[in-house]
């Protein structure tokens, strides 16, 4: 073999080298076992929901049917009228006629005219189509009164080319209003199929409520939730979930805000509203987008005791959005508002002999919900404000001293409004309060400190809601990028290692429609079908499932780790399992050779686990790659009390060590 000239090899051996990341110098971080700090809160990591993005009707809540008791602004949207098909003897089918009845809530019918055996018909179009599965089964039902003549109702999904993919038949019976129902199993997977409602044999009847729901729903609640989607949201353990948002609380103006007492009951009797988010944003307008409740008060209060959470339901206190109308309501008429809020509380805590607590046992929920967290206010700032929250405290405090008020600080972390509202509340001595953080990824990292110097003999803090921006604030080119994720991982090491005031933080908003969403980014994405976990939801989930309960004290040369090297880093012990875990990100382009030193009676058992996740800045997961960028678990093994580990760049990784 002919001999390579020297410089030739030297050019391979740097090129080789290349090939795989420089380790910088070795790091120590030591941490005290037998010295554990503040507990951290069963609520620490918890999820906030909000109807934006099309998270509840079109997606959390399960129904497929958009539109379906003729209540929105224009009564027909989302239906469309078919007078001809294969079964067509007439181009003068029938027709519908919306009517207004008068009542309280869901006031409109649809009044049906068949002029022919059979050929008339109406389509609606679902929330950008519908997602069926093949061998699922669906229910479709509808409330229903034969007037005239007699008349079959036949229910079919089809594909985007009008094949049959299922359906089923009802024949209405009697003057009276009843609802039918019946089931049906699609032969064919479609991501946006519809659904026509054929009405063969003449005659005249009313109907409503025309619903279309899969049975496979979260827990088999007919009606209920979509499962998919609860099980993203089961799979993060969460502490808490804060609802209904949000600025969905306040509303445009007053007569827009969220009122929890209309979203329970009988679901025909809810009263539907137009979602705030429908026209906010020029560039994602929605003028289809309402909200019907399917998903109310009830709902939430049961999906956070499926998930093991605490709810922590949000109130209108007397303000609409201060970035919209700034609406108030006078002081000398706040009552109604403060009523809301003690109602509420007796509907989740009430026994069954109280006026809401009927409510709650009627709709099938005999114990109570056991609330103990209750915010009074969105996002809201200035004196209107505090003296608003003044008077709901008060009574609220009054009737139920152990109800901790969760109180707003405006709609940032710093600046004139928010020292207002920190300096008032700290005088209120108010439980807790909510701060947001919607910035740059580099602010992040730059804050992991935050907390670090805060003052302890102040209100306790709530992250409420707070997620990196790739782009900018509110626009629309924001991503779920690794870049951002990673600097999130970073400040939440901050947020965990002051545990001692920080008692809880959610990532907002939580989902959003691929098709239909308004603000990016967002933690879990979906279609109609299918759902992903972005980059940033591994992020929480991996934190929220190795919560830990008690905060240890870790160190990089006597200070804590907030961002020295690149690194950022946060311990806890867990009692329950007797470990030590570790979280640790290196934000840095090369990897970093670590070594944990535990010091304290107990020793480590030589083995452990390490959940890393890692990859490139623009990195993202989509529908075609949902696990692009995934936690990867390996067992590690060592000799000694020193746990050595090399941090991949750009990384953030979970390290679980056993203690005997």
């Amino acid at each position: 073999m002919k001999a390579v000239p020297f410089f030739i090899r030297a050019v391979f051996a740097c090129s080789l080298l290349m090939m795989f990341h420089i380790v910088d110098a070795q790091k120590i971080l030591q941490v005290k076992t037998d010295k554990p700090l503040a507990k951290i809160e069963s609520t620490m990591w918890g999820i906030f929901f909000e109807d934006i993005n099309f998270a509840a009707d079109g997606g959390l809540y399960a129904e497929m049917v958009k539109n379906r008791s003729f209540e929105f602004a224009q009564p027909l949207m989302g239906w469309k009228q078919q007078k001809s098909n294969p079964y067509a003897i007439s181009t003068n089918a029938g027709n519908i006629l919306i009517l207004n009845e008068g009542q309280s809530a869901n006031t409109r019918i649809a009044r049906v005219t068949v002029q022919t055996d059979k050929g008339y018909g109406i389509t609606n179009e679902g929330f950008q189509g519908m997602g069926v599965a093949k061998g699922a089964a669906y229910t479709f039902s509808l409330m229903a009164r034969q007037l005239e003549g007699t008349t079959e109702i036949r229910a079919e999904v089809v594909d985007s080319t009008g094949n049959s993919l299922g359906s089923v038949t009802i024949k209405p019976e009697g003057t009276a209003w009843k609802k039918y129902n019946a089931t049906f199993t699609c032969t064919a997977t479609h991501p946006k199929a519809l659904l026509n409602v054929w009405f063969d044999g003449k005659g005249v009847l009313d109907i409503d409520m025309v619903s279309l729901f899969p049975n496979d729903t979260w827990k088999n609640r007919p009606g209920g939730l979509r499962k998919d989607l609860v099980q993203l949201l089961a799979d993060m353990k969460p502490g808490f979930i804060r609802f209904p948002g949000g600025c969905i609380v306040e509303g445009r103006d007053l007569t827009t805000r969220y009122q929890w007492k209309k979203t329970v009951g009988d679901v025909e009797q809810r009263e539907m509203l137009i979602n705030r988010w429908n026209t906010e944003f020029t560039h994602r307008p929605a003028p289809d987008y309402f909200q019907t409740f399917g998903l109310g008060f009830f709902e939430y209060f049961q999906l956070a005791e499926d998930l093991g959470a605490e709810p922590l339901p949000i109130i209108n206190c007397g303000m609409a959005c201060q970035f919209n109308t700034a609406e108030v309501e006078p002081m000398d008429q706040l009552d109604p508002y403060i009523q809301d809020a003690l109602d509420l509380i007796e509907f989740a805590n009430g026994g069954v002999d109280s006026p809401w607590g009927k409510v709650r046992k009627q709709m099938g929920h005999d114990a109570p919900f056991n609330l103990k967290y209750v915010g009074v206010g969105n996002e809201q700032w200035g004196p209107q404000y505090i003296e608003r929250y003044k008077e709901f405290s008060k009574v609220l405090k009054s009737k139920y001293p152990a109800i901790q008020i969760i109180a707003a600080v405006g709609p940032a972390p710093a600046g004139e409004l928010f020292d207002y509202a920190s300096k008032e509340l700290k005088s209120l001595k108010a439980d807790i309060v909510d701060e947001h953080y919607y910035n740059k990824p580099e602010w992040f990292l730059t804050n992991a400190s935050r907390y670090d110097s805060y003052d302890r003999n102040g209100p306790k803090i709530f992250a409420g809601e707070y997620a990196a921006q790739s782009v900018a604030t509110v626009s629309p080119k924001n991503e779920n990028n690794w870049k951002c994720a990673l600097a999130e991982a970073a400040f939440m090491t901050g947020l965990e290692r002051n545990a001692d005031i920080v008692h809880m933080a959610s990532y907002a908003p939580l989902f959003a429609h691929v098709d239909r969403w308004q603000w990016t980014p967002d933690l879990i994405w979906f279609d109609n079908l299918h759902a992903y976990g972005t980059p940033n939801y591994y992020v929480q989930k991996l934190f929220s499932n190795h919560r830990g309960t008690r905060v240890l004290r870790l160190t990089m040369q006597d200070k804590a780790v907030s961002g020295a090297d690149g690194i950022y880093a946060s311990a806890v012990s867990d009692e329950t399992s007797g470990s030590v875990i570790v979280k640790i990100v290196n934000s840095g382009e090369n990897a970093q050779d670590v070594t944990i030193q535990l010091s304290g009676k107990k020793k480590n058992q030589g083995t452990g686990t390490l959940i890393v996740l890692k990859g490139s800045d623009s990195d993202v997961n989509s529908l075609e790659h949902p696990t692009f960028i995934h936690p990867e678990q390996q067992a590690i093994k060592w000799k000694g009390n020193d746990v050595k580990a090399v941090l991949a760049p750009k990384s953030f990784s979970v390290l679980t060590i056993p203690m005997r």
